[in-house]
């Protein structure tokens, strides 16, 4: 039985730009656009080390290219097929990403701090500058849950 709930967790998908693009998707977007929002929050668990020995792995590489600012958020995502899932995460990873990023506040915080005049969440553009934004924003977040859950 336990093996079979630790398998459901490790099949648990938070979010996948497939989703996105398939919906209502603006059609005078590129299709990279979908996963912006996803390599965004990628890019904070992996800024913060929260990600999983398993992703540590697999993608040393992006990780390493990513934390030195050579490849952006959406190819960040891209490579993992716009997959944001629960393996990529350690175990405070999840936790915080259950509450935070399966809860929709995420969601609420993305728009709240950078789509503001923009028609869609899939308007913003990938730059260094909005990424920063919404990391400060998740920083934030995750001090306030580790308060409650500490």
């Amino acid at each position: 039985m336990s093996e079979q709930l630790n398998k459901k967790k490790q099949d648990k998908i938070y979010d996948l730009a497939k989703n996105h693009f398939l919906g209502d998707f603006p059609q005078s977007l590129p299709i990279e656009k979908a996963y912006l929002h996803i390599g965004m929050y990628m890019g904070w668990i992996i800024d913060r080390k929260l990600y999983s020995d398993y992703f540590a792995d697999e993608a040393s590489t992006e990780i390493y290219r990513f934390t030195r600012r050579e490849i952006g958020c959406i190819i960040l995502a891209e490579i993992w097929d716009g997959s944001l899932s629960f393996d990529l995460f350690g175990r405070q990873g999840n936790m915080f990403t259950s509450y935070y990023y399966a809860g929709g506040i995420y969601r609420n915080d993305y728009i709240e701090t950078l789509v503001k005049n923009e028609p869609s969440i899939y308007h913003i553009d990938d730059s260094w500058d909005n990424y920063d934004k919404i990391a400060a924003r998740i920083d934030l977040r995750f001090q306030d849950w580790r308060k409650i859950t500490d």
